[in-house]
């Protein structure tokens, strides 16, 4: 598969230009309102990003519909269609491409060893990890093979899933729409409204839960082992394993449509919502229970959250209305997080954002220097990186006008 690289601009940080393809707006404009538990409160403010973020390349590939970007050992994973794509982040040139011949890429996920990646043929694949001398190449499919013959022999494990057919309840009955691992578990989630927990050791599945009344979005597990889904329905759940079950301990309701993304913070005790309704809600645990309360509610794009990540401090969210917005903590205070930075210029709605961070002087790939790469993927087959500066400095700015 050939892959087009060029570069957006020559400087790395033009102090005229906010937007790569477009100069018609220049500012910001959010508004963060609070929901509830919380002692003040923000009003919609104006920033002026001027010189904090620059698109640096474009991927354009042969196929369209980027359905999933995620970064693995310093190299960028993009799925689009049935084929994923790996990309060294040192240079950005392909390494490598391999092809599911049946099923969309949906998620993918990642063990020391193994990519498992969702699909729409209601499968999951496990794939070996490259190294110096063998390129990516499939392991097994779930259900394994194995486990469907020991299950299939007693009609107990067959489920009804349509009016004239039947299928083994190990196995899902529709898009595998998402894949988290933890502690030795996988959990799968699917359009069929069912939630699947798989033993890494063997592969095998343990467990299926029905999970919603309607398509199930997202699914994310904090590092204590709740686990969180999304669906169609407007609802989140959240489930706790106790006596090797999984059962249902809440459900969080405040979106007024389908939720589509989830993402948590570092130790699990906020977790981040986006949904149809054009909100992210931001979660976080009481202390006295670990019940999860709507504080805040961040508002700025003009279309549906499609996807949504967390990492080191910073809160990246895509959307329908085809931009990237960068949301941060206030510092020194616990008002609820502010948009620093809207990145525009993919032509399609983006569907899904990833981020590393750049090295430093020293060649430390970590938040020191406070320059991210941030890359973007869209339904029409094209990956943008974006260099944002994150530091200090945006969050005195913008306390600033408060």
């Amino acid at each position: 598969m050939e892959v087009s690289t060029w570069f957006c601009n020559n400087n790395q940080y033009p102090s005229s230009a906010y937007y790569e393809d477009s100069n018609s707006e220049k500012q910001s404009t959010t508004s963060t309102t609070y929901e509830e538990n919380s002692s003040c409160s923000i009003d919609t403010f104006v920033i002026s990003p001027n010189s904090h973020s620059n698109c640096i390349a474009t991927f354009k590939t042969l196929t369209p519909q980027i359905s999933h970007l995620t970064i693995h050992n310093n190299i960028l994973y993009a799925a689009s269609l049935n084929e994923i794509t790996a990309f060294d982040l040192n240079t950005y040139e392909l390494i490598d491409t391999f092809t599911s011949s049946f099923g969309l890429v949906k998620s993918i996920a990642f063990t020391k060893e193994k990519i498992f990646t969702a699909h729409q043929d209601c499968k999951i694949r496990i794939w070996q990890l490259k190294t110096k001398t063998e390129k990516h190449h499939l392991v097994s499919t779930l259900p394994t093979l194995k486990d469907r013959i020991r299950r299939g022999i007693s009609p107990k494990n067959y489920v009804q899933i349509r009016r004239h057919k039947q299928k083994l309840w190990i196995e899902h009955a529709d898009t595998v729409s998402g894949l988290a691992v933890n502690d030795g578990l996988m959990y799968s989630v699917s359009w069929d409204k069912n939630l699947k927990i798989w033993k890494m050791t063997d592969f095998s599945c343990l467990e299926s839960v029905l999970g919603h009344v309607d398509a199930i979005n997202a699914v994310v597990v904090s590092p204590d082992g709740v686990v969180y889904t999304a669906s169609a329905d407007g609802e989140i759940k959240v489930w706790q394993r106790e006596k090797n079950k999984h059962s249902l301990v809440a459900t969080l309701k405040k979106h007024k449509s389908s939720v589509n993304a989830l993402a948590l913070n570092k130790d699990g005790t906020i977790l981040f919502s986006g949904g149809c309704d054009q909100k992210i809600l931001v979660w976080g645990r009481r202390k006295c229970d670990d019940y999860m309360l709507a504080t805040w509610s961040l508002k700025g794009h003009k279309g549906a959250i499609l996807c949504l990540i967390y990492f080191d401090g910073v809160l990246i969210s895509g959307s329908s209305d085809r931009s990237v917005r960068i949301w941060e903590k206030i510092s020194n205070k616990e008002c609820g997080y502010f948009c620093s930075i809207v990145l525009e210029g993919n032509c399609k709605p983006v569907k899904s954002v990833t981020a590393a961070w750049d090295d430093d002087e020293n060649g430390n790939n970590n938040n020191n220097n406070g320059v991210l790469s941030v890359f973007s993927g869209s339904l029409d087959g094209e990956i943008r990186v974006w260099r944002v500066i994150v530091s200090n400095v945006i969050l005195e700015f913008i306390e600033s006008w408060i």
